[in-house]
């Protein structure tokens, strides 16, 4: 049985790819940071010599929201440019068959024309809000074509757009924006405070649940046969409003008369619409799930992991 190595592997994808795994012919080995420190190339080493794994799903990164990326800058660059080099050279070097990395569509430049296709990614600087860790994933396919171009190896990166579900992480400070929002929405509502919603909500994003993410990437390691990276998301016509995100949240805790938006937060970038036409051209039959029925999903299982998840 052909095994498939998955880096990041109790992180929000990585456990989505781990309950649809049983649907798949593969012999899977989901990896965190507590068994291997992937910024150090050792350890690295051995394990992918211990494994020896015939694909690679490398999900491994330094994340967090806008708050994380705004302030702590050396990490979100330093850390991802390591993990990333250790890891495709470990992939290189073992022969592995196909390697499908993660990028992220925060990536991509600032001053822009939308929606943003795969051919754009490097066509200005990123939001300075992100930039270490978007210049630090811009550099991850940099390498990949690097591998291809001069080895000839499969390195293909796919671009999501903003993932949210089960497995996340729910830290007030550090998590993206729905997470965060759940667990301060579920806070306001034990303390009978207001929820507050950090920035204005006007900015516009596509959210992408992530078992539906997980589906695409073994779609993408079985099914996609081009060089090029491509874009994983939801139509742009599925864009919404962190308004309309925080009062899918809120109604879900019968909070939405307590909504209160502070607007000495930053918004961040305002929009950041993805072009997912060479998905949908490839694979038109896909279907993601709905927005309302992803949150809810995400807060019954807040609620039901509260003690025990990230926070």
């Amino acid at each position: 049985m052909l095994s498939i190595l998955v880096t990041g592997g109790t992180g929000l994808v990585g456990k989505a790819i781990e309950k649809i795994s049983n649907n798949y012919n593969y012999k899977f080995y989901f990896i965190s940071s507590k068994e291997c420190d992937l910024t150090n190339y050792e350890m690295t080493n051995i394990l992918f010599n211990k494994i020896r794994p015939d694909y690679v799903i490398h999900l491994a990164a330094n994340v967090g929201g806008l708050f994380k990326n705004m302030n702590h800058k050396v990490d979100m660059f330093e850390k991802n440019i390591i993990i990333n080099m250790n890891v495709l050279k470990c992939c290189h070097n073992m022969k592995v068959k196909k390697v499908i990395s993660c990028l992220s569509t925060c990536i991509f430049p600032d001053n822009t024309t939308y929606p943003i296709n795969e051919n754009m990614l490097h066509g200005g600087p990123p939001h300075t809000s992100n930039d270490a860790y978007a210049y630090a994933k811009r550099m991850l396919e940099v390498q990949s074509k690097a591998y291809i171009d001069q080895y000839g190896d499969n390195f293909i990166c796919v671009i999501p757009t903003n993932i949210y579900g089960p497995y996340d992480n729910y830290n007030l400070e550090d998590a993206h924006v729905i997470p965060a929002m759940i667990h301060r929405c579920y806070l306001a509502k034990m303390t009978n405070k207001k929820f507050i919603v950090r920035g204005t909500g006007i900015p516009l994003r596509q959210f992408i649940y992530s078992e539906d993410l997980a589906k695409l990437i073994l779609w993408t390691l079985e099914k996609y046969n081009m060089k090029d990276s491509i874009i994983l998301s939801v139509d742009p016509s599925s864009e919404v409003s962190i308004r309309d995100v925080a009062n899918m949240i809120a109604r879900e805790y019968d909070m939405e008369h307590m909504i209160e938006f502070d607007e000495n937060y930053s918004d961040g970038q305002y929009k950041k619409t993805a072009d997912n036409t060479k998905l949908r051209n490839l694979y038109p039959e896909f279907e993601f799930k709905k927005i309302e029925d992803g949150i809810r999903e995400s807060i019954i299982w807040f609620k039901d992991n509260i003690d025990n998840c990230r926070k």
